[in-house]
C-alpha cells in the first residue's frame, strides 16, 4: 500500500526531497539553459523576419525622371530679374582695411576691418556709400565692381550727419554703368522696394518689400537727427549698408543706411536715406569734399530756455553774427537796455511762410535751401510780425 505524503515519516520526506531535486551539475540543469538559449534564438530569427525589408532596396536600370517645361514666368517675376540685372551692374561691393605696424618686422601691413556696398554715381569714377562704412583713421579702400574685378577706391569726403560718404575709382579703361536716379519725394505707403547689397559679405543680393512708413527719424553717426527717412521690410542686414533702394522702375529711391534689430539681423525694420537728400549733398561732396550748409548768421537759445522767457512757438535769436547775412538784413539779436533789463531780439516764426516752432524746423526749412537763396523770414518783433529778406551765407 502506498502512503501519503501526510503519512510519511520526516525522514521519508527529506530523502523523497533530496532526491526529486536537481543538482548544479546534472542533466535537469542543463537542459533548463539549452531551453533558454533555444528560445532566444526563436525571438532572433522572428525579429529578423519581422524587420527585413520587404522590397529590393536598388533598381539597376533607374534613370532620371522627364523634366516638365515650366511655362512662361510671371509678370511680376520678369520685373524683379528685370530690375535686378539692369541695376546690379551699378552696385559695388566695398571693403575697408585699417593700417597697422607688424611689431616683429615693423612692415605696415592692411588689416580688413569691414564690408559694405556702395553704387556708381557717374561715370567719373565716383562710388556712393555710407559714411559709417569708411570711417576710421588711416583707412583703404577696395571696390569690387559686378564684373568682379577690384580696384583701389579714395576718401572723396563725406557727410556724416547725413551718413553718405563718396569714394573714387580711377575709371580709366573701365566702363562704368551709374545708377539710375529717381526721386523720394512722392513716395508713398505700400509701394514695392527692391534692396541690393552684400550683407555677410555675400555681394550681389536682391531682396524686395515695400515701403512700411515715411517720414522716419533716425540717428546719424554724429547723433545727428537724419529726419524724412524711408523705412523699409526688405531684409537689410550687415554689409548691406550703402546700397540702394529703388522702385519698382528700377530707380535710385534711397540709400541702406541701418535697420532696428535687437540681435542686429534684419527683422524686417530697415531705413534708407531718401533720394533727394543725396541728390543735393553728393554734388557738394564731389566739387570741395564736403557740404555747405546754408544759414542766416546768427546765434539762438535753446528751445528750453526761449519758452521760459517767450510764451509764443518759435526761436529766439540770441545774438548776430557780424557782417552776417542776418546783420545785412536787419534782424536783432537779444540785447540790454541802458538799465540791464532784457531786451529780446527778433522771434522766428516761419521761413518762406512755412511755420518753424523749434530749432529743428528752423534747421531742416533751411537744409532744403543752398548757400545765396534768398528766403522771406517772418519774424515776431515787439510783438509784430513782420517780414525780412535773408540771402543765406555759408556757415562752419
Amino acid at each position: 500500500m502506498v502512503k501519503g505524503y501526510d503519512e510519511m515519516s520526516e525522514e521519508q520526506l527529506s530523502a523523497t526531497s533530496s532526491k526529486s531535486r536537481p543538482s548544479h551539475g546534472g542533466i535537469p540543469f542543463v537542459n533548463g539553459w539549452l531551453v533558454v538559449a533555444l528560445l532566444i534564438c526563436g525571438i532572433a530569427l522572428l525579429a529578423r523576419d519581422l524587420y527585413r525589408n520587404p522590397i529590393s532596396l536598388f533598381m539597376p536600370d533607374a534613370g532620371s525622371r522627364p523634366v516638365i517645361a515650366r511655362g512662361d514666368l510671371a509678370e511680376d517675376e520678369k520685373t524683379t530679374i528685370k530690375i535686378f540685372k539692369s541695376a546690379s551692374v551699378s552696385v559695388v561691393h566695398v571693403a575697408t582695411a585699417e593700417l597697422a605696424t607688424n611689431r616683429f618686422n615693423f612692415n605696415v601691413l592692411e588689416v580688413p576691418k569691414g564690408t559694405g556696398t556702395g553704387f556708381i554715381w557717374d561715370e567719373n569714377g565716383y562710388i556712393v556709400t555710407n559714411y559709417h562704412v569708411i570711417r576710421g583713421e588711416n583707412q583703404r579702400f577696395r571696390v569690387t565692381l559686378s564684373d568682379n574685378t577690384t580696384h583701389q577706391a579714395y576718401l572723396v569726403g563725406g557727410e556724416p550727419s547725413k551718413d553718405i560718404a563718396v569714394l573714387r575709382i580711377d575709371p580709366a579703361h573701365l566702363n562704368l554703368v551709374p545708377i539710375k536716379l529717381g526721386t523720394s519725394s512722392n513716395l508713398q505707403v505700400g509701394q514695392k522696394v527692391f534692396a541690393i547689397g552684400s550683407p555677410f559679405g555675400l555681394d550681389q543680393t536682391l531682396t524686395t518689400g515695400v515701403i512700411s512708413g515715411l517720414g522716419r527719424e533716425i540717428q546719424s553717426t554724429n547723433r545727428k537727427t537724419i529726419r524724412d527717412v524711408i523705412q523699409t521690410d526688405a531684409a537689410i542686414n550687415p554689409g548691406n549698408s550703402g546700397g540702394p533702394l529703388l522702385d519698382s522702375a528700377g530707380l535710385l529711391i534711397g540709400v541702406n543706411t541701418a535697420i532696428y534689430s535687437p540681435s542686429g539681423a534684419s527683422v524686417g525694420i530697415g531705413f534708407a536715406v531718401p533720394a533727394d537728400i543725396l541728390n543735393r549733398i553728393v554734388p557738394q561732396i564731389i566739387q570741395s569734399g564736403k557740404v555747405e550748409r546754408p544759414g542766416l548768421g546768427v546765434f539762438i537759445f535753446p528751445d528750453a530756455m526761449a519758452r521760459e522767457v517767450v510764451k509764443t512757438p518759435g526761436v529766439l535769436i540770441k545774438d548776430i553774427v557780424p557782417d552776417s547775412a542776418a546783420a545785412k538784413a536787419g534782424l536783432r539779436g537779444t540785447t540790454r537796455d541802458q538799465r540791464g533789463g532784457i531786451v529780446l531780439g527778433d522771434l522766428i516764426v516761419a521761413i518762406d511762410d512755412k511755420p518753424v516752432n523749434e530749432q529743428a524746423d528752423l534747421f531742416d526749412l533751411l537744409e532744403e535751401k543752398k548757400v545765396g537763396d534768398v528766403v522771406r523770414v517772418t519774424v515776431l518783433r515787439d510783438k509784430k510780425k513782420m517780414d525780412v529778406d535773408v540771402t543765406l551765407q555759408r556757415i562752419e
